[in-house]
């Protein structure tokens, strides 16, 4: 039986809404070897019933309850037969050469190379980016998508070597998954992606930007743009990626960056603005703050398990600390920006 070069990898939890208008895209696509497995984490909402009935060509699993974007996405690149493997979100919509453009890339690449990120536009308006060239990170240990928010002029389309894709919509390497792991479970969603791509980045791969591999995004259409579970998920994970990947001296700067961080968050929720802001609008300062020590205290509960980890990628990695400084100087995100603007 021939083996796809590509594996397409969606999750999907309650995305009923958003299923036709993805897989629609993808099969449409003007190239043709790849396979399609999507993830169920227990949807209520028929999505199984509808993808069987209406594109029996895609790879079903079912879990029977939400296990979490980090494990779900696991079950699919473990079933996956192809050289390289697509991660999607749900709530995507694909350019029909998407596939055409990834797989040329990759095909092209140098063997060191084990990611690819994608161009993200906004669903809602195509002029407007999600991410281009992959993601930014901060001293917090949370990534943002490059350029986002802003209008797309092709600015950084120019871009070749970038630092880690988003999995929204991201390639990588099934050689490299088998060498440097998958998601951390522990993470269940979000930076989990900012944790596999730096973890592999230590380990000695790099990542290309594809920008005529083009996805439309509706963004956070899971779980909610400003939701409860994602704050808190966001809140605990982002600690986690730092014990285990930081380089030592910005570990050690830590505490300092996290004071500094709550301090611009305070500012900002007084002013409204950032993801802060938007969040008390929704919400309330009080579920926000309770969310927050809620977070930490899981965070910190997370420590021996996460240091353990942490001695296990240090040992192995071979990037030199002149390699993960250049990383935060060329792909690094200021604070500002990061809770300031959405």
């Amino acid at each position: 039986m021939h083996a796809p070069l590509v594996s397409v990898v969606i999750v999907n939890w309650n995305g009923l809404r958003f299923l036709e208008r993805c897989l629609s895209s993808l099969f449409n696509q003007t190239w043709h070897d790849f396979e399609v497995i999507m993830v169920d984490n227990g949807s209520s909402d028929s999505s199984v019933r509808f993808v069987k009935d209406r594109y029996p060509q895609v790879t079903v699993i079912e879990n029977k309850e939400n296990l979490g974007f980090a494990i779900a996405n696991n079950q699919g690149m473990n079933a996956a037969g192809g050289k390289y493997i697509a991660l999607l979100n749900n709530d995507t919509e694909v350019d029909n050469d998407f596939l055409k453009r990834l797989a040329g890339k990759a095909e092209s690449s140098p063997p060191d190379v084990g990611m690819w990120a994608c161009k993200i536009l906004s669903l809602h308006d195509h002029a407007i980016i999600d991410s281009v060239g992959g993601l930014l990170i901060s001293s917090s240990g949370i990534a943002k998508g490059r350029g986002r928010n802003e209008r797309d002029v092709k600015q950084y389309d120019g871009l070749e070597e970038v630092f880690i894709p988003s999995a929204c919509a991201a390639m990588y390497r099934k050689e490299m998954l088998n060498k440097v792991g998958f998601f951390d479970e522990e993470f269940f969603a979000y930076c989990e992606d900012t944790d596999l791509g730096f973890r592999a980045r230590l380990a000695g791969w790099k990542t290309l930007s594809v920008p005529d591999a083009v996805v439309y995004h509706y963004y956070s259409g899971t779980t909610g743009r400003y939701s409860p579970m994602k704050a808190y998920l966001v809140e605990r994970n982002h600690i986690w990626v730092v014990l285990k990947n930081f380089p030592f001296p910005r570990l050690i700067l830590f505490p300092a960056s996290t004071i500094w961080r709550c301090l611009l968050q305070v500012y900002a929720i007084l002013i409204r603005k950032g993801a802060g802001g938007r969040y008390v609008d929704d919400f309330s300062k009080a579920s926000l703050i309770g969310i927050v020590l809620k977070a930490y205290l899981s965070a910190f509960k997370g420590i021996p398990g996460m240091l353990r980890k942490r001695r296990y990628i240090q040992a192995r990695k071979t990037a030199s600390s002149r390699e993960t400084s250049r990383w935060f100087k060329e792909y690094g995100l200021k604070m500002s920006k990061l809770i300031l603007q959405e």
